[in-house]
């Protein structure tokens, strides 16, 4: 009997080789190739079928498809809502993705508890923890007396029959690198296992109506879940941001074939559990430090939700040959092009000084409406001259300094007046066609040297 073959396959993108790369020739990604056990087997091979198999489905004129009505359910968690678009849709199969220990599990017991509450069929598959740890949390979120069924299993074949048995309106895998298929003989969490199980609950899913919820780590280099190919296997991808640092945990979503890309929500871990903040500016800028230069609020946007957030710099003399600049929540590539613009285009010599930028409450900024701001932050802090406490700033900045316009200025304006902001500095071509909002006033600029002088940040 011949020796069966080994298989590499790549842990990126899992394509299958009968030699070893270096370097994957599919994604390109290096030192991806792993060795694969052969699969094993005491029965002969079976004769392949000479047609593929297939569902058996006629070709259909796209006008005589039926198209039915895209529902979402609420879940009763607001923030969890916002995100889904307004809630989970029946027959999706999801993923929700972070690092260990921020919340994931917490969050989605919640979401089961809620459901269960309004006379829905919730079951939690458990591969990681038994039966007997996740009551205990269910005891400390006070979520015991729901008729959540609890099933602690990780082979996907009886994970199967026992869904076939109980029939739920919503599953939860937790986790599905844990889950494997027993006719397959690599191991738990291997390319293979992850796309074989995921496939048999997007089976599932789609055919029987039930809302199926994965639960992914993070691997080292920060993708979801290990294998890209599971992100697009499932229709909705949520990833968790936050440390044990930071009390808020923000919920984003990544992928979402019934609602937006950009929503975002937050969430305070507590001892009871995940409590949505629904709030967010209010929270966020709560603990701005008050007569201190440095710091301005700016109005971002994520999703169709404004947010303020308070935006801190801190320019201080360099005693390096090479000035440090340190940046948080903010691209760093894109704060050096704007220090280079404000010293060419306002005047301001930062070629000595050590430029630090934090954006509080753990944030991610990435749109260009936050250039302004951050020139602004760093302009107060290296004249030291601090800026009123009922500004908020926000703009595009190009490299002729220029200041551009930005979207949604009306919800951008209404949300800052909404928190006692009366004066907002904001480009001139985006206020031409706003109306005027009572008790605000709008400070249009056109250049950056131009926004400078009007707040009297000249260097000392």
């Amino acid at each position: 009997m011949a020796k069966p073959k080994t298989v590499y396959v790549c842990s990126q993108c899992g394509y299958e080789s009968a030699r070893w790369y270096g370097k994957c020739p599919s994604c390109e990604q290096w030192n991806t190739m792993e060795e694969t056990a052969p699969q094993l087997s005491a029965q002969a091979p079976a004769k392949p079928m000479k047609q593929r198999g297939g569902t058996g489905s006629n070709v259909e004129k796209m006008s005589d498809i039926a198209a039915g009505v895209q529902s979402h359910e609420p879940t009763g968690i607001a923030e969890f809502d916002r995100v889904l678009g307004g809630g989970v849709v029946e027959g999706s199969l999801m993923l929700v993705g972070g690092e260990p220990g921020v919340g994931k599990s917490t969050l989605l017991l919640q979401v089961c508890d809620k459901l269960s509450r309004i006379g829905k069929r919730v079951l939690y598959v458990t591969g990681e923890e038994s039966a007997r740890q996740i009551r205990l949390r269910a005891d400390r979120l006070s979520a015991t007396n729901s008729g959540i069924l609890v099933l602690a299993e990780n082979a996907m074949d009886a994970v199967e029959e026992k869904l076939n048995a109980v029939q739920p309106d919503f599953v939860v895998i937790d986790s599905i690198q844990t889950m494997y298929r027993p006719d397959l003989a690599s191991a738990p969490g291997s390319v293979s296992q992850v796309r074989e199980s995921a496939a048999l609950l997007m089976r599932y899913a789609k055919t029987n109506g039930c809302t199926v919820i994965l639960v992914g780590h993070v691997t080292k280099e920060g993708s979801l879940a290990g294998p890209r190919v599971l992100e697009h296997m499932v229709d909705v991808v949520l990833y968790f941001e936050g440390d044990y640092q930071h009390e808020y945990r923000l919920l984003r979503a990544v992928k979402n074939r019934f609602g937006s890309v950009n929503e975002l929500g937050m969430f305070s871990m507590t001892g009871e559990g995940m409590i949505p903040v629904e709030n967010a500016s209010e929270t966020l800028i709560s603990h701005r430090a008050s007569g201190a230069s440095g710091s301005v609020v700016f109005c971002c946007m994520e999703g169709s939700r404004p947010m303020l957030v308070d935006l801190q710099a801190l320019a201080t003399q360099s005693f390096y040959a090479v000035p440090k600049r340190t940046v948080n929540g903010a691209d760093q590539g894109r704060v050096a092009l704007l220090l280079a613009v404000l010293e060419k285009r306002a005047g301001l010599k930062l070629y000595n000084q050590d430029v630090y930028i934090n954006v509080a409450g753990g944030l991610s900024l990435s749109e260009p409406a936050v250039d302004l701001p951050l020139c602004i932050a760093v302009a107060s802090s290296l004249s030291d001259v601090p800026l009123p406490s009922d500004l908020a700033v926000m703009g595009e900045i190009g490299l002729a300094g220029e200041v551009r316009a930005i979207t949604q200025m009306e919800r951008r304006i209404n949300e800052c007046a909404r928190l006692g902001f009366k004066q907002i500095m904001c480009p001139t071509d985006s206020v031409k066609k706003l109306k005027k909002i009572e008790g605000v006033e709008l400070i249009p600029v056109n250049t950056l040297a131009q926004s400078v002088a009007v707040l009297g940040l000249r260097r000392r």
